[in-house]
């Protein structure tokens, strides 16, 4: 069991019922998946660029990405149907709790001038937030990284509003302002 999963379930989870004591257990926010998604716009120009950051990305999550692709062709892009674009990993489980274990505790000091994240969720009961350099995860090796990638993470809950979703990730050490 993940560290963050055990302290979830001592010390979160009763938190929330003694905070929430007239909702059912099933109704207190649960984080159910983490997605870590890279939009690759010079994947057109330089082919190798899916393969490198496939690696990267497979080594700060533990699992391999998926490719996606272009719907539609658009001309002005120089994008055609069916075209790579972008890689996408889905973690759930213990993945997810070590992920944002690591996020929390190790990756996000490492962010240079970081005060904490906006606590304002995207009014559904999840949480998005963006990360502008791949370098800053210590799993990565900074003499093979040949261009700075930026991703998008997006840590989706069984909440409802966004003040559930903002509680319970402060309960988990999730770093806001």
């Amino acid at each position: 069991m993940s560290r963050l999963q055990k302290k979830y379930k001592e010390q979160v989870l009763p938190e929330l019922i003694t905070r929430h004591s007239d909702r059912c257990v099933m109704e207190l926010p649960v984080l159910k998946k983490i997605v870590i998604s890279m939009g690759l716009s010079e994947s057109v120009k330089d082919k190798n660029a899916i393969q490198d950051h496939t690696k990267e990305l497979t080594a700060l999550s533990g699992q391999k990405p998926v490719v996606t692709r272009s719907k539609k062709a658009i001309s002005n892009f120089k994008l055609r149907e069916g075209q790579a674009v972008g890689l996408m990993v889905t973690l759930r489980g213990k993945r997810m709790f070590d992920f944002l274990d690591r996020f929390c505790n190790i990756v996000s000091p490492r962010i240079r001038d970081f005060r904490g994240f906006n606590p304002k969720g995207d009014g559904r009961g999840n949480y998005n937030f963006g990360i502008d350099d791949q370098q800053i995860y210590p799993e990565i090796n900074l003499d093979e990284v040949k261009r700075t990638q930026g991703m998008n993470i997006t840590l989706v809950t069984t909440a409802t509003n966004d003040s559930d979703c903002i509680e319970l990730l402060t309960l988990l050490g999730f770093p806001f302002k």
